[in-house]
């Protein structure tokens, strides 16, 4: 038998990986398991936004995710003999004062759980792969689970990070409620294509069926396909060929979905909790799947870190309130941007606008552009530095204007409440304060 944890996650995909990181970088013990028996191996969510990178900064992977990624490139249509360059998803804006991570960032999503797994082990923590729950029971005091080898463990919490066919959602008997918003399926592969340029992502809009897309992925030799399910059958490398022109020589991996937007009307029963695809299931326009599901985490893990220190079991209702309505809104952006095939990004996807101003964990006044429950923007700070590297690890932080305000940071970096009052602890641990002439930027 192993020794009793607090907290048992499902799940070791993105969500999991930074909620289990988040957890054990407090100091709470936390287990890990995955259904699967190795590692994911394919580039699905590839697309990483400026306020994940801020999040994968404060949690110390951003160095690595940087190096493993690059900047979305430029699409290319291709109509018979001719091709043209329409632009891009991604920008390609220099850092501002404010905004360290500008743009939308391409890393296969096997490479960003690896950053995160090598994170987990440095901190002590591991998955453990070829497991997963059979069934849970839960009372006032914690939540039986059995395990798929028969073990039965007993937490404080559980926490279903388990996908779009979670189990741990199925034990709480919710749905996810909302539509298919495509008829047919799609399929997503990576590919290894000799002779194809690298430089562009490249689309052809007219095949028989619907459009073929190419997509090289960064620090790799490979691209990542789309098309619709049925242009591929059994005969992916014929399809691909004859739209194309360029053979397939390896299929490394291969996925068939079915584009929906759905989600669950409840984030919290009891001691149990649902974060990423168990709670929400978003089509890839728009990049804002596992985004959205990293963001749960970050929300989530400072709140059940305080609570099993002796804070109150209230503040995990937070959970629910703040982060269902963000998942609402970014799945009716997400069917927007499936159904007008737009390539418009930027803003209306990079997440940095995203916050909690109607929380009961916000309060006090506005500060210029800023309001309690906003994302807190980086500053630079009268001594040179910035703010964000005095941001990261697990404490609220306090800054002090020159306007003579004072600023509290939440632990997940957003404004938990401005005014002349001074907080020298916040969720269970003294605050870090920053003193000095810091004046706000003019905007975000």
């Amino acid at each position: 038998m192993m020794p009793p944890k607090n907290v048992l996650i499902v799940g070791a995909g993105p969500t999991g990986l930074t909620l289990a990181l988040d957890l054990l970088r407090r100091g709470i013990p936390c287990r890990l398991i995955e259904a699967a028996e190795t590692p994911f191996t394919g580039s699905r969510g590839k697309g990483l936004q400026p306020r994940t990178l801020e999040i994968f900064d404060d949690l110390g992977i951003i160095e690595p995710i940087l190096a493993a990624g690059g900047c979305y490139p430029k699409l290319r249509i291709h109509l018979g003999p001719l091709s043209m360059r329409v632009g891009s998803l991604g920008s390609s804006k220099p850092p501002t004062e404010s905004t360290p991570y500008p743009n939308l960032w391409m890393v296969p999503q096997s490479r960003t759980e690896a950053i995160l797994r090598e994170r987990l082990q440095a901190l002590g923590g591991r998955v453990e792969f070829n497991r997963t729950i059979t069934n849970a029971h839960q009372n006032q005091d914690g939540v039986d689970a059995t395990l798929s080898n028969g073990e039965t463990v007993r937490v404080d919490y559980l926490i279903g990070c388990d996908g779009g066919h979670s189990t741990v959602r199925r034990t709480l008997g919710l749905k996810l409620e909302g539509e298919a918003i495509d008829e047919k399926p799609m399929i997503v592969a990576d590919v290894e294509i000799a002779g194809l340029d690298r430089r562009d992502w490249h689309l052809w809009p007219f095949v028989k069926g619907g459009v073929i897309g190419l997509c090289p992925l960064p620090n790799t030799p490979l691209f990542q396909l789309t098309a619709k399910g049925e242009l591929a059958g059994a005969d992916i490398e014929g399809v691909v060929l004859k739209a194309t022109g360029h053979r397939i020589d390896r299929i490394v991996w291969k996925s068939i979905y079915q584009p929906a937007v759905r989600m669950v009307n409840r984030y919290r029963v009891g001691r149990v909790f649902l974060a990423g695809d168990a709670a929400h299931v978003h089509p890839p326009a728009g990049g804002q799947g596992l985004n959205t599901g990293v963001q749960d985490a970050y929300n989530l893990g400072w709140k059940l870190a305080h609570v099993l220190r002796g804070g109150p079991d209230s503040l995990l209702d937070s959970y629910e309130s703040e982060r269902l309505p963000i998942a609402a809104a970014v799945l009716g952006l997400s069917k927007r941007l499936h159904q007008t095939r737009s390539i418009k990004r930027g803003d209306a996807t990079n997440q940095l606008a995203l916050h909690y101003r109607s929380s009961s964990l916000s309060s006090g006044n506005a500060l210029g552009n800023l309001l309690p429950g906003d994302r807190m923007p980086d500053l630079r700070l009268d001594d040179g530095s910035r703010l964000f590297e005095h941001m990261r690890g697990s404490r609220a932080t306090e800054v002090v204007t020159i306007e003579g305000q004072r600023i509290l940071i939440r632990p997940d970096g957003y404004i938990a409440h401005i005014g002349e009052t001074h907080f020298s602890e916040y969720a269970g641990e003294p605050t870090q304060a920053i003193m000095g002439a810091v004046s706000l930027p003019s905007r975000r």
